[in-house]
């Protein structure tokens, strides 16, 4: 009886160290696997998510890779697979025709600030000025971040550091106000 008496509370010891030091460890890791992360550009970091297939085909298609492989920096809102599937039927397609190579490149131009605004500074900012020439508006509150054009997005997982800016997915293809309207007469 003693004996369990005493390896109880040194059992329970071990389990509650276990538990500390398991998502210390998890959490060292995440940190040296971000560190490795900031070594790639938004470009590259785009190419080995799966989440951003879609996105890295458009980039392709609108001739932007290489310039969100320079030198930034950058801040990408940037639409994942689901946000590109929730288009309207045949937009994707249409969009990556070379026929549509501008408005393609309008679209993805107005998911990209020409500064590196990680979540804390996005979350303070009322609007930001994009690539596209065109104003984003930023909300932030208790559901998170909100970007409106014509249309609204949320950020769906913020501050993916890369070496020449930041990456905030987002569940939504924004818009431009002028491609809302096209859409409107389709």
């Amino acid at each position: 009886m003693i004996m369990n008496t005493t390896v109880r509370p040194l059992l329970a010891a071990l389990l509650l160290l276990s538990v500390v030091a398991v998502p210390a460890q998890a959490q060292e890791n995440d940190m040296e696997n971000e560190g490795e992360m900031k070594n790639e550009t938004i470009v590259q970091i785009a190419q080995n998510n799966d989440n951003f297939s879609t996105l890295v085909k458009a980039l392709k298609a609108a001739d932007l890779v290489e310039a969100l492989q320079g030198e930034g920096p950058f801040t990408v809102f940037a639409p994942t697979n689901e946000a590109f599937n929730n288009l309207p039927d045949g937009k994707l397609e249409s969009l990556l025709k070379e026929e549509n190579k501008a408005e393609l490149r309008s679209i993805l131009k107005y998911h990209v600030v020409a500064a590196e605004a990680p979540a804390s500074k996005v979350m303070k900012m009322s609007e930001a000025e994009t690539l596209a020439g065109k104003t984003v508006s930023i909300q932030s509150g208790e559901e998170g971040v909100m970007l409106e054009g014509s249309n609204s997005a949320m950020v769906a997982q913020p501050d993916i550091m890369a070496s020449n800016g930041v990456i905030h997915a987002i569940d939504t293809v924004l818009l431009p106000p002028e491609e809302m309207k096209e859409d409107d007469s389709m």
